[in-house]
């Protein structure tokens, strides 16, 4: 794969995620598991954080965007990369997940017009008089 001497190879890490796992995990090493450091990950887990200075050092450079995932490539972009969201099974599993929570919704609808239509005829009856015999 020839790349662009232009442009800087970047990490495919997102680094908005990478910051709301450092920011809300960050004292456990959740970023940094995220980014696939798994041993400095567990050392921030024991030192939770590195008593707080290794974790606001991390989101320093999280914010610069000078920090790096396990291959040494800086994390930049601050969306996740489209193409690498869902492999195609799982991808498929979703539409067919999604069109089958549609038909539920359908036969929820369906469900609710006719418990309308069955409290209106029993509302009617109610009020109609009803014939005595005489």
């Amino acid at each position: 794969m020839d790349a662009d001497p232009a442009e800087p190879e970047v990490s495919k890490r997102s680094r908005g995620v990478a910051v709301a796992l450092g920011f809300f995990g960050g004292i456990f090493g959740l970023h940094r598991f995220y980014v696939g450091k798994s041993q400095t990950g567990l050392a921030m887990i024991v030192t939770f954080g590195g008593f707080g200075i290794w974790w606001l050092y991390d989101m320093v450079l999280l914010a610069a965007g000078e920090f790096r995932d396990a291959d040494d490539l800086p994390l930049r972009n601050w969306g996740v990369d489209e193409g690498r969201r869902l492999p195609g099974r799982a991808e498929r599993r979703v539409e067919e997940l999604e069109e089958r929570l549609e038909g539920l919704q359908n036969q929820f609808d369906d469900l609710a017009e006719r418990v309308d239509f069955a409290e209106r005829m029993l509302a009617q009856q109610r009020e109609t008089p009803r014939l005595r015999p005489g």
